[in-house]
């Protein structure tokens, strides 16, 4: 079995950072990659474009999602993965500034498996991603993929 891996989906350079280093500092020695639009996110997924040739049989442990992503929004990946039998299985953690109940009630009836707020201060911040990192990577359980 090769090392989990996180795909984290994230355009903002510092929620990019701090999203790392809290991984990092909650002594979780995963592989993260990151995607910095949703077109790479679905390429990464699906093999294509940048990441053409990608063995897509082994998938990531979990995908952090921002639903404000350039080129293909967030909501718009999560309705993708979901109508893929191979990725139906795959879990997704809606990792968002957005507050808005439309976008956590749209995230949820697309398949999220949860949906997080992003914290404004930079602690909370660390302190929601390790949790988050400690629970879908080490705890959570996922099948083989088909």
């Amino acid at each position: 079995m090769s090392e989990p891996l996180v795909l984290l989906a994230e355009d903002n350079p510092n929620d990019e950072l701090l999203t790392i280093r809290a991984l990092r500092k909650g002594n979780i020695a995963n592989h993260v990659v990151v995607v910095r639009d949703g077109q790479e996110v679905l390429d990464y997924l699906f093999g294509t474009g940048s990441h053409s040739g990608r063995d897509v049989s082994v998938l990531p442990q979990v995908l952090l999602l921002d639903l404000k992503l350039p080129k293909v929004s967030g909501l718009d990946v999560l309705a993708r993965v979901r109508a893929e039998a191979r990725l139906e299985t795959l879990p997704v953690v809606i990792l968002t500034s957005s507050a808005m109940d439309r976008d956590m009630v749209e995230g949820y009836r697309l398949g999220a498996n949860s949906y997080v707020q992003k914290p404004v201060s930079a602690e909370q911040f660390k302190d929601a991603v390790q949790t988050l990192g400690l629970y879908w990577v080490l705890v959570n359980k996922v099948p083989s993929a088909p």
